[in-house]
């Protein structure tokens, strides 16, 4: 939201110590090289952050012939979770 009065304030003695807002520039290079989760079927990337069911849904719209784990092998460790989750969303 906006910045009041008291957020005005504050602003004078962290920029005379030189803590900024914030780092300055862009967050395309950060965002580079969070992309590591690739599907090994049509090479599109992923944020390390995006769940189970995200790569799922990829694998499910985009290569309904081909299995989850073909395309994320990684996958393959928590094959009882992703029962589960299939169990779940047929309920």
């Amino acid at each position: 939201m906006g910045g009041g009065n008291g957020q005005k304030g504050q602003d004078g003695p962290r920029e005379k110590l030189g803590e900024a807002k914030g780092a300055k520039g862009s967050q395309l290079d950060s965002n580079k090289k969070a992309m590591t989760i690739q599907c090994k079927v049509c090479m599109q990337t992923f944020m390390c952050t995006t769940s189970e069911v995200k790569c799922r849904e990829h694998a499910e719209a985009k290569h309904p012939k081909s299995d989850v784990t073909d395309c994320f092998p990684h996958l393959k460790k928590n094959d009882c979770v992703l029962e589960k989750i299939i169990i779940c969303r047929a309920f």
